[in-house]
Protein backbone atom coordinates (compact mmCIF):
# COMPACT_ATOMS: atom_id res chain seq x y z
CA UNK A 1 0.00 0.00 0.00
CA UNK A 2 1.22 3.24 -1.03
CA UNK A 3 4.78 1.60 -1.79
CA UNK A 4 6.57 4.16 -3.64
CA UNK A 5 5.42 6.95 -1.90
CA UNK A 6 7.18 5.18 1.15
CA UNK A 7 10.48 4.92 -0.48
CA UNK A 8 10.87 8.68 -1.65
CA UNK A 9 9.96 9.88 2.19
CA UNK A 10 12.18 7.53 3.27
CA UNK A 11 15.13 8.56 0.90
CA UNK A 12 13.85 12.21 1.58
CA UNK A 13 15.18 12.12 5.33
CA UNK A 14 18.53 10.38 4.50
CA UNK A 15 19.29 13.50 2.50
CA UNK A 16 18.84 15.40 5.52
CA UNK A 17 21.22 13.96 7.76
CA UNK A 18 24.29 15.84 9.52
CA UNK A 19 22.56 19.26 8.98
CA UNK A 20 22.19 21.73 12.75
CA UNK A 21 18.30 22.46 11.77
CA UNK A 22 16.05 22.93 9.03
CA UNK A 23 16.65 26.03 6.98
CA UNK A 24 15.35 27.10 3.55
CA UNK A 25 18.84 26.01 2.09
CA UNK A 26 18.93 22.45 3.06
CA UNK A 27 14.87 21.86 2.76
CA UNK A 28 15.21 23.33 -0.81
CA UNK A 29 16.16 19.94 -2.37
CA UNK A 30 14.01 17.67 -0.17
CA UNK A 31 10.95 20.15 -1.14
CA UNK A 32 11.90 19.42 -4.75
CA UNK A 33 11.85 15.58 -4.10
CA UNK A 34 8.55 15.99 -2.35
CA UNK A 35 6.93 17.51 -4.95
CA UNK A 36 7.94 14.73 -7.36
CA UNK A 37 7.05 12.21 -5.01
CA UNK A 38 3.31 13.45 -5.07
CA UNK A 39 2.84 14.15 -8.65
CA UNK A 40 4.46 10.82 -9.53
CA UNK A 41 2.20 8.98 -6.67
CA UNK A 42 -1.03 10.89 -8.68
CA UNK A 43 -1.80 13.39 -6.29
CA UNK A 44 -4.24 16.37 -7.81
CA UNK A 45 -1.84 19.37 -8.74
CA UNK A 46 -4.07 22.12 -6.62
CA UNK A 47 -3.38 19.29 -3.56
CA UNK A 48 0.18 18.99 -4.01
CA UNK A 49 0.89 23.10 -4.37
CA UNK A 50 -1.27 23.58 -1.20
CA UNK A 51 0.76 20.52 0.89
CA UNK A 52 3.91 22.38 -0.57
CA UNK A 53 3.03 25.83 0.86
CA UNK A 54 2.02 24.05 4.28
CA UNK A 55 5.11 21.91 4.93
CA UNK A 56 7.42 24.46 3.57
CA UNK A 57 5.87 26.96 6.05
CA UNK A 58 5.86 24.04 8.56
CA UNK A 59 9.57 23.40 7.98
CA UNK A 60 11.53 26.40 7.76
CA UNK A 61 13.63 27.58 10.94
CA UNK A 62 11.88 24.57 12.67
CA UNK A 63 13.95 23.67 15.62
CA UNK A 64 15.91 20.00 15.50
CA UNK A 65 15.34 18.89 18.88
CA UNK A 66 16.82 16.28 21.27
CA UNK A 67 18.27 13.26 19.47
CA UNK A 68 16.34 13.89 16.41
CA UNK A 69 18.19 14.47 13.39
CA UNK A 70 17.05 17.06 10.67
CA UNK A 71 15.85 14.28 8.70
CA UNK A 72 13.26 12.98 11.32
CA UNK A 73 12.39 16.29 11.96
CA UNK A 74 11.38 17.21 8.49
CA UNK A 75 9.45 13.49 8.44
CA UNK A 76 7.34 14.69 11.70
CA UNK A 77 6.83 18.37 9.92
CA UNK A 78 5.80 16.07 6.81
CA UNK A 79 3.16 13.51 8.86
CA UNK A 80 1.59 16.69 10.29
CA UNK A 81 1.23 18.33 6.64
CA UNK A 82 -0.22 14.56 5.70
CA UNK A 83 -2.69 13.90 8.32
CA UNK A 84 -4.00 17.60 8.10
CA UNK A 85 -4.24 17.10 4.67
CA UNK A 86 -6.24 13.84 4.90
CA UNK A 87 -8.73 15.08 6.85
CA UNK A 88 -6.92 15.38 11.14
CA UNK A 89 -9.36 13.07 12.83
CA UNK A 90 -11.14 9.72 11.88
CA UNK A 91 -14.59 11.08 10.56
CA UNK A 92 -17.11 7.44 11.90
CA UNK A 93 -20.46 7.20 10.47
CA UNK A 94 -23.23 9.02 12.16
CA UNK A 95 -25.88 6.91 12.73
CA UNK A 96 -27.69 9.02 15.58
CA UNK A 97 -31.13 9.00 14.04
CA UNK A 98 -34.58 7.57 14.72
CA UNK A 99 -34.15 3.87 13.40
CA UNK A 100 -33.70 2.57 10.69
CA UNK A 101 -30.72 4.81 9.63
CA UNK A 102 -30.25 4.49 5.91
CA UNK A 103 -27.46 4.51 4.62
CA UNK A 104 -27.18 5.14 0.77
CA UNK A 105 -23.96 3.54 -1.87
CA UNK A 106 -23.05 5.70 -4.78
CA UNK A 107 -20.25 4.82 -7.10
CA UNK A 108 -18.83 3.66 -10.86
CA UNK A 109 -19.39 0.52 -11.63
CA UNK A 110 -16.25 -1.96 -11.28
CA UNK A 111 -15.33 -0.27 -8.00
CA UNK A 112 -16.36 -2.84 -5.53
CA UNK A 113 -19.70 -1.16 -4.34
CA UNK A 114 -21.53 -4.05 -3.60
CA UNK A 115 -18.40 -5.82 -2.09
CA UNK A 116 -18.28 -2.86 0.31
CA UNK A 117 -22.54 -2.91 1.52
CA UNK A 118 -20.96 -6.70 1.93
CA UNK A 119 -17.97 -5.74 4.37
CA UNK A 120 -19.99 -2.50 6.28
CA UNK A 121 -22.54 -4.42 6.82
CA UNK A 122 -20.44 -6.87 8.38
CA UNK A 123 -18.61 -4.44 10.66
CA UNK A 124 -21.82 -2.66 11.50
CA UNK A 125 -23.40 -6.14 12.95
CA UNK A 126 -20.30 -7.25 14.39
CA UNK A 127 -18.33 -4.55 16.01
CA UNK A 128 -21.54 -2.18 16.89
CA UNK A 129 -24.21 -4.92 17.00
CA UNK A 130 -26.39 -3.61 14.81
CA UNK A 131 -29.28 -5.16 13.55
CA UNK A 132 -28.68 -4.69 9.79
CA UNK A 133 -30.86 -4.90 6.83
CA UNK A 134 -29.42 -5.12 3.14
CA UNK A 135 -31.45 -3.95 -0.41
CA UNK A 136 -30.05 -3.93 -3.77
CA UNK A 137 -31.19 -1.66 -6.03
CA UNK A 138 -29.09 -1.93 -9.38
CA UNK A 139 -31.61 -3.78 -11.76
CA UNK A 140 -29.06 -3.26 -14.82
CA UNK A 141 -26.24 -4.95 -13.73
CA UNK A 142 -26.85 -9.08 -14.18
CA UNK A 143 -26.55 -11.04 -10.81
CA UNK A 144 -25.83 -7.73 -9.11
CA UNK A 145 -29.15 -8.39 -6.56
CA UNK A 146 -28.17 -11.86 -6.17
CA UNK A 147 -24.11 -11.43 -5.42
CA UNK A 148 -25.79 -8.95 -2.22
CA UNK A 149 -27.74 -11.97 -1.25
CA UNK A 150 -24.93 -14.31 -1.37
CA UNK A 151 -23.07 -11.82 1.03
CA UNK A 152 -25.93 -11.19 2.83
CA UNK A 153 -25.89 -15.00 3.95
CA UNK A 154 -22.04 -15.11 4.50
CA UNK A 155 -21.91 -12.11 6.90
CA UNK A 156 -25.44 -12.95 8.20
CA UNK A 157 -27.34 -10.30 8.11
CA UNK A 158 -30.99 -9.92 6.35
CA UNK A 159 -32.00 -9.18 3.02
CA UNK A 160 -34.72 -7.61 1.44
CA UNK A 161 -35.21 -9.45 -1.90
CA UNK A 162 -35.83 -6.99 -5.17
CA UNK A 163 -36.37 -7.91 -8.57
CA UNK A 164 -34.66 -6.50 -12.26
CA UNK A 165 -38.64 -5.86 -13.43
CA UNK A 166 -39.05 -2.92 -10.49
CA UNK A 167 -38.11 0.58 -10.39
CA UNK A 168 -35.08 1.31 -7.79
CA UNK A 169 -37.28 4.08 -6.13
CA UNK A 170 -39.88 1.51 -5.62
CA UNK A 171 -37.08 -1.21 -4.28
CA UNK A 172 -35.79 1.47 -1.77
CA UNK A 173 -39.21 2.57 -0.11
CA UNK A 174 -40.57 -1.06 -0.08
CA UNK A 175 -37.45 -2.05 1.64
CA UNK A 176 -37.55 1.04 4.53
CA UNK A 177 -41.24 0.32 4.86
CA UNK A 178 -39.98 -3.20 6.19
CA UNK A 179 -36.93 -2.05 8.07
CA UNK A 180 -39.41 0.57 9.70
CA UNK A 181 -42.07 -2.34 10.66
CA UNK A 182 -38.81 -4.97 11.86
CA UNK A 183 -37.20 -2.78 14.08
CA UNK A 184 -33.84 -2.49 12.02
CA UNK A 185 -31.23 -0.04 13.44
CA UNK A 186 -29.63 0.49 9.72
CA UNK A 187 -30.86 0.07 5.91
CA UNK A 188 -28.51 -0.48 3.51
CA UNK A 189 -29.47 0.81 0.07
CA UNK A 190 -27.04 -0.62 -2.74
CA UNK A 191 -27.39 1.67 -6.11
CA UNK A 192 -26.82 0.87 -9.33
CA UNK A 193 -23.05 1.40 -10.62
CA UNK A 194 -22.50 4.03 -13.38
CA UNK A 195 -20.33 3.13 -15.98
CA UNK A 196 -19.52 7.08 -16.84
CA UNK A 197 -20.95 10.43 -15.28
CA UNK A 198 -24.40 9.45 -16.83
CA UNK A 199 -27.28 12.37 -16.51
CA UNK A 200 -30.07 9.78 -16.48
CA UNK A 201 -28.82 7.74 -13.62
CA UNK A 202 -27.67 10.43 -11.68
CA UNK A 203 -31.23 11.77 -11.91
CA UNK A 204 -32.12 8.29 -10.19
CA UNK A 205 -30.37 8.26 -7.69
CA UNK A 206 -31.50 12.01 -6.69
CA UNK A 207 -34.84 10.07 -6.61
CA UNK A 208 -33.85 7.04 -4.54
CA UNK A 209 -31.89 9.69 -2.27
CA UNK A 210 -35.13 11.80 -1.52
CA UNK A 211 -37.07 8.54 -1.23
CA UNK A 212 -35.44 7.19 1.80
CA UNK A 213 -33.26 10.14 3.11
CA UNK A 214 -30.34 9.14 3.83
CA UNK A 215 -28.30 9.64 7.28
CA UNK A 216 -24.96 8.73 5.26
CA UNK A 217 -24.30 8.39 1.53
CA UNK A 218 -20.98 7.23 0.55
CA UNK A 219 -19.41 6.80 -2.61
CA UNK A 220 -17.47 3.96 -3.30
CA UNK A 221 -14.25 4.77 -5.33
CA UNK A 222 -11.23 2.42 -6.44
CA UNK A 223 -8.14 3.85 -5.14
CA UNK A 224 -6.22 2.64 -8.10
CA UNK A 225 -8.01 5.34 -10.34
CA UNK A 226 -5.75 8.11 -9.00
CA UNK A 227 -7.04 12.04 -10.11
CA UNK A 228 -9.55 9.86 -12.08
CA UNK A 229 -11.51 9.05 -8.86
CA UNK A 230 -11.19 12.46 -7.36
CA UNK A 231 -12.66 13.76 -10.66
CA UNK A 232 -15.58 11.10 -10.56
CA UNK A 233 -15.84 12.05 -6.38
CA UNK A 234 -16.52 15.69 -7.54
CA UNK A 235 -19.34 14.98 -9.90
CA UNK A 236 -21.00 12.85 -7.57
CA UNK A 237 -20.61 15.44 -4.75
CA UNK A 238 -22.14 18.34 -6.91
CA UNK A 239 -25.07 15.65 -7.57
CA UNK A 240 -25.55 14.29 -4.58
CA UNK A 241 -25.34 15.38 -0.80
CA UNK A 242 -22.59 13.12 -0.17
CA UNK A 243 -21.20 13.04 3.63
CA UNK A 244 -18.34 10.33 2.81
CA UNK A 245 -16.17 8.27 0.89
CA UNK A 246 -14.99 4.67 0.82
CA UNK A 247 -11.79 4.04 -0.94
CA UNK A 248 -11.37 0.75 -2.55
CA UNK A 249 -8.27 -1.85 -2.99
CA UNK A 250 -6.12 0.52 -1.48
CA UNK A 251 -4.23 -2.62 -0.52
CA UNK A 252 -3.38 -2.87 -4.84
CA UNK A 253 -2.82 1.21 -4.72
CA UNK A 254 1.20 1.65 -4.56
CA UNK A 255 0.87 5.59 -5.32
CA UNK A 256 -1.22 6.97 -3.24
CA UNK A 257 -3.10 9.79 -5.48
CA UNK A 258 -6.57 9.32 -4.26
CA UNK A 259 -6.25 8.83 -0.68
CA UNK A 260 -4.11 11.92 -0.56
CA UNK A 261 -6.69 14.28 -2.79
CA UNK A 262 -10.06 12.83 -2.48
CA UNK A 263 -10.67 14.89 0.77
CA UNK A 264 -8.89 18.22 -0.17
CA UNK A 265 -10.82 18.26 -3.75
CA UNK A 266 -13.87 17.54 -2.18
CA UNK A 267 -14.36 18.63 1.35
CA UNK A 268 -15.65 15.16 2.28
CA UNK A 269 -13.89 12.91 5.14
CA UNK A 270 -12.88 9.19 3.92
CA UNK A 271 -14.03 6.89 6.22
CA UNK A 272 -13.49 3.46 5.49
CA UNK A 273 -10.90 1.65 3.19
CA UNK A 274 -10.85 -1.39 1.78
CA UNK A 275 -8.03 -3.90 1.92
CA UNK A 276 -8.05 -7.02 0.61
CA UNK A 277 -11.15 -9.58 -0.67
CA UNK A 278 -12.30 -10.96 2.83
CA UNK A 279 -15.29 -10.12 4.03
CA UNK A 280 -13.24 -8.32 7.27
CA UNK A 281 -11.36 -6.26 4.71
CA UNK A 282 -12.69 -2.49 5.49
CA UNK A 283 -10.90 -0.08 7.84
CA UNK A 284 -12.33 2.84 9.48
CA UNK A 285 -9.65 5.48 7.93
CA UNK A 286 -7.51 7.15 10.43
CA UNK A 287 -5.68 10.42 8.76
CA UNK A 288 -3.10 10.29 11.31
CA UNK A 289 -1.98 6.20 10.92
CA UNK A 290 -1.98 6.95 7.42
CA UNK A 291 0.48 9.28 7.24
CA UNK A 292 2.19 7.10 9.50
CA UNK A 293 2.40 3.95 7.07
CA UNK A 294 3.06 6.27 4.27
CA UNK A 295 6.21 7.68 6.06
CA UNK A 296 7.15 4.15 7.05
CA UNK A 297 6.60 4.55 10.51
CA UNK A 298 3.68 1.80 10.06
CA UNK A 299 0.18 1.49 12.10
CA UNK A 300 0.46 0.25 15.54
CA UNK A 301 -2.49 0.90 16.76
CA UNK A 302 -4.15 -0.53 13.99
CA UNK A 303 -2.61 -3.51 14.84
CA UNK A 304 -3.44 -3.72 18.25
CA UNK A 305 -6.94 -3.47 17.57
CA UNK A 306 -6.64 -6.03 14.30
CA UNK A 307 -5.19 -8.16 17.64
CA UNK A 308 -7.76 -7.39 20.18
CA UNK A 309 -10.11 -8.13 17.22
CA UNK A 310 -8.49 -11.42 16.12
CA UNK A 311 -7.86 -13.38 19.86
CA UNK A 312 -9.89 -15.59 21.29
CA UNK A 313 -9.50 -14.55 25.26
CA UNK A 314 -10.35 -18.07 26.33
CA UNK A 315 -8.10 -20.13 23.64
CA UNK A 316 -5.25 -17.19 24.98
CA UNK A 317 -5.71 -18.08 28.53
CA UNK A 318 -5.90 -21.44 28.01
CA UNK A 319 -2.71 -21.54 26.28
CA UNK A 320 -1.01 -19.10 28.85
CA UNK A 321 -2.59 -21.64 31.81
CA UNK A 322 -0.75 -24.74 29.89
CA UNK A 323 2.90 -23.32 29.26
CA UNK A 324 2.69 -21.76 33.36
CA UNK A 325 2.07 -25.41 34.35
CA UNK A 326 5.36 -26.47 32.40
CA UNK A 327 3.29 -28.22 29.42
CA UNK A 328 4.51 -27.70 26.18
CA UNK A 329 3.34 -25.91 23.27
CA UNK A 330 2.44 -28.57 21.04
CA UNK A 331 0.69 -28.55 17.55
CA UNK A 332 -2.83 -28.00 18.15
CA UNK A 333 -1.71 -24.65 19.99
CA UNK A 334 0.51 -24.05 16.34
CA UNK A 335 -2.97 -24.65 14.51
CA UNK A 336 -4.82 -22.80 16.88
CA UNK A 337 -2.28 -19.91 16.45
CA UNK A 338 -2.42 -20.02 12.52
CA UNK A 339 -5.91 -19.55 12.85
CA UNK A 340 -5.81 -16.74 14.75
CA UNK A 341 -3.82 -15.29 11.94
CA UNK A 342 -6.07 -15.56 9.92
CA UNK A 343 -9.42 -13.69 11.67
CA UNK A 344 -6.19 -10.56 11.65
CA UNK A 345 -6.09 -11.03 8.41
CA UNK A 346 -3.21 -13.03 7.33
CA UNK A 347 0.47 -12.35 7.89
CA UNK A 348 0.73 -10.09 5.23
CA UNK A 349 -2.04 -7.56 6.91
CA UNK A 350 -0.11 -8.16 10.46
CA UNK A 351 3.42 -7.14 8.65
CA UNK A 352 2.48 -4.35 6.81
CA UNK A 353 1.57 -2.13 9.67
CA UNK A 354 5.00 -2.99 10.96
CA UNK A 355 7.18 -0.08 11.14
CA UNK A 356 10.62 -0.23 8.83
CA UNK A 357 12.07 -3.40 7.52
CA UNK A 358 9.63 -5.67 8.32
CA UNK A 359 6.48 -3.66 7.19
CA UNK A 360 8.32 -3.55 4.03
CA UNK A 361 8.68 -7.46 3.91
CA UNK A 362 5.11 -7.52 3.47
CA UNK A 363 4.97 -6.01 0.09
CA UNK A 364 7.56 -8.90 -1.08
CA UNK A 365 4.94 -11.74 -1.07
CA UNK A 366 2.99 -11.98 -3.62
CA UNK A 367 -0.58 -11.55 -2.90
CA UNK A 368 -2.16 -14.25 -1.38
CA UNK A 369 0.99 -16.85 -1.35
CA UNK A 370 0.91 -16.54 2.15
CA UNK A 371 -2.73 -17.14 3.18
CA UNK A 372 -2.08 -20.17 0.59
CA UNK A 373 1.30 -21.19 2.88
CA UNK A 374 -1.00 -21.18 6.14
CA UNK A 375 -3.69 -23.12 4.67
CA UNK A 376 -1.10 -26.10 3.93
CA UNK A 377 0.14 -25.65 7.21
CA UNK A 378 -3.38 -27.01 9.00
CA UNK A 379 -3.65 -29.38 6.39
CA UNK A 380 -0.59 -31.16 7.50
CA UNK A 381 -1.53 -30.58 11.25
CA UNK A 382 -4.86 -32.10 10.26
CA UNK A 383 -3.68 -35.08 8.14
CA UNK A 384 -1.77 -36.04 12.04
CA UNK A 385 -3.39 -38.30 14.76
CA UNK A 386 -4.12 -36.52 17.94
CA UNK A 387 -1.34 -38.37 19.58
CA UNK A 388 0.73 -36.74 17.13
CA UNK A 389 -0.23 -33.26 17.75
CA UNK A 390 0.68 -33.76 20.98
CA UNK A 391 3.67 -35.28 21.21
CA UNK A 392 5.66 -33.93 17.64
CA UNK A 393 8.45 -35.71 18.70
CA UNK A 394 7.13 -39.19 17.54
CA UNK A 395 7.04 -38.03 13.75
CA UNK A 396 9.93 -39.67 12.05
CA UNK A 397 9.92 -40.94 8.57
CA UNK A 398 6.99 -43.24 7.60
CA UNK A 399 4.93 -41.14 9.72
CA UNK A 400 5.88 -37.99 7.63
CA UNK A 401 5.19 -40.02 4.64
CA UNK A 402 1.72 -40.84 5.57
CA UNK A 403 1.01 -37.55 6.80
CA UNK A 404 2.35 -35.93 3.45
CA UNK A 405 0.10 -38.57 1.39
CA UNK A 406 -2.97 -37.11 3.66
CA UNK A 407 -2.52 -33.74 3.06
CA UNK A 408 -1.25 -33.96 -0.43
CA UNK A 409 1.98 -32.27 -0.07
CA UNK A 410 5.58 -33.17 -0.32
CA UNK A 411 7.86 -34.80 2.96
CA UNK A 412 9.71 -31.65 2.42
CA UNK A 413 7.24 -29.52 3.29
CA UNK A 414 6.13 -31.90 5.97
CA UNK A 415 9.77 -30.90 7.40
CA UNK A 416 9.87 -27.81 6.73
CA UNK A 417 6.56 -26.84 8.27
CA UNK A 418 8.22 -28.83 11.33
CA UNK A 419 10.62 -25.90 11.56
CA UNK A 420 8.20 -23.51 11.75
CA UNK A 421 6.57 -24.73 14.58
CA UNK A 422 10.12 -25.89 16.12
CA UNK A 423 10.74 -22.26 15.81
CA UNK A 424 7.79 -20.78 17.75
CA UNK A 425 8.38 -23.68 20.07
CA UNK A 426 11.52 -21.71 20.71
CA UNK A 427 9.45 -18.06 21.37
CA UNK A 428 7.19 -19.35 23.23
CA UNK A 429 9.64 -21.16 25.61
CA UNK A 430 11.30 -17.56 25.64
CA UNK A 431 7.68 -15.99 26.30
CA UNK A 432 7.36 -17.78 29.67
CA UNK A 433 10.97 -17.62 30.69
CA UNK A 434 10.47 -13.57 30.35
CA UNK A 435 13.27 -12.97 28.35
CA UNK A 436 12.11 -10.65 25.59
CA UNK A 437 15.67 -9.92 24.31
CA UNK A 438 15.38 -13.63 23.29
CA UNK A 439 11.87 -13.17 21.86
CA UNK A 440 12.94 -10.21 19.83
CA UNK A 441 15.89 -11.52 18.37
CA UNK A 442 14.00 -14.42 17.25
CA UNK A 443 10.89 -12.45 15.68
CA UNK A 444 13.50 -12.45 12.88
CA UNK A 445 12.78 -15.56 12.30
CA UNK A 446 9.50 -14.52 10.90
CA UNK A 447 11.31 -14.07 7.71
CA UNK A 448 11.33 -17.72 7.35
CA UNK A 449 8.37 -18.54 7.92
CA UNK A 450 6.96 -16.12 4.81
CA UNK A 451 7.00 -18.20 1.99
CA UNK A 452 9.87 -17.41 -0.42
Amino acid sequence: MLDNLSDRFSKIAKTLRGQARLSEDNIKDALREVRMALLEADVALPVVKDFMSSVKERAVDHEVIGSLTPGQAFIGVVNDALTELMGKQNSSLNLAAVPPAVILMAGLQGAGKTTTVGKLAHLLKNDQKKKVLVVSADVYRPAAIEQLKLLAQQVEVDFFPSSENEQPVTIASNALDYAKKHFYDVLMVDTAGRLAIDQKMMDEIQQVHAAVNPVETLFVVDAMQGQDAVNTAKAFNDTLPLTGVVLTKMDGDARGGAALSVRHITGKPIKFIGVGEKINGLEPFYPDRMASRILGMGDVLSLIEDVQKGIDEKTAQQMAKKLHKGKGFDLNDFKAQIQQMHKMGGIESIMSKLPGEMGKMATQVPEGTAAKAMNRVEAIINSMTPKERTHPLLIKASRKRRIANGAGVTVQEVNKMLKQFEQSQKMMKSLTKGSMGKLLRMANGLKGILPQ
